[in-house]
């Protein structure tokens, strides 16, 4: 609940500063330090709840991205008929922690050698996928899926374009894991997940 504070304080504090700025011609916070990444690997409760506990990150939104529906819900992207992943948009601070450290995390947090699939999840809108922005995003994450590439015995089938369009998933998926600790995805599936990086030190301790 204190972290979820927190960070609704410090993207506030980002948005007033905003407001104060704009006809001031002044650099502001969320030009100079705040940077965002795209990513999808499963499910995006999943990819919601690790990189909620990483140092650095300010906040993390679960959405849809990568399909050709315009403003996709739930039920008609789980349908596979959208073309969309489940995705979650990182909003990190660049002086804390770097894209590629993102992206380091991404691949150490699932699987992304298995097509379509990360564990019991199965179909297209569970892919693993890096949505990159600018062409330094796209840089870094070339040079990242060489290094990862050591990391896995078989090929890895992480989808990789130019982000299009990123949309907003319903109000429920949001903090999920925090909101819902007892759900049994979360109990079974998010929590060994989230204990297993955390004594490996990947994410900080709660």
């Amino acid at each position: 609940m204190k972290r979820t504070l927190l960070r609704m304080s410090m993207i506030t504090m980002i948005f007033m500063t905003l407001a104060m700025c704009q006809n001031k011609g002044s650099i502001v916070m969320s030009e100079k330090n705040i940077e965002n990444a795209v990513v999808g690997g499963g499910c995006f409760w999943c990819v919601e709840a690790v990189f909620e506990r990483v140092e650095g990150v300010i906040d993390v939104v679960s959405g849809y991205a990568g399909g050709h529906k315009k403003n996709p819900t739930y039920k008609e992207v789980t349908s596979g008929g959208t073309g969309h992943a489940e995705v979650c948009q990182i909003m990190f601070d660049k002086d804390k922690i770097y894209y590629d450290e993102i992206l380091d995390i991404f691949w150490e947090a699932h699987d992304p050698s298995t097509l379509n699939r990360q564990g019991n999840d199965r179909g297209t809108q569970y892919r693993s996928a890096i949505y990159y922005q600018g062409e330094n995003q796209k840089l870094a994450v070339q040079k990242s899926i060489k290094k990862a590439e050591k990391l896995f015995d078989d090929p890895i089938t992480t989808e990789v374009k130019e982000l299009d369009k990123f949309y907003v998933a319903e109000g429920y998926h949001q903090d999920y894991f925090e909101n819902n600790p007892n759900a049994p995805y979360c109990t079974f599936i998010i929590a060994p997940k989230i204990n297993k990086l955390r004594k490996k030190g990947t994410i900080w301790e709660e």
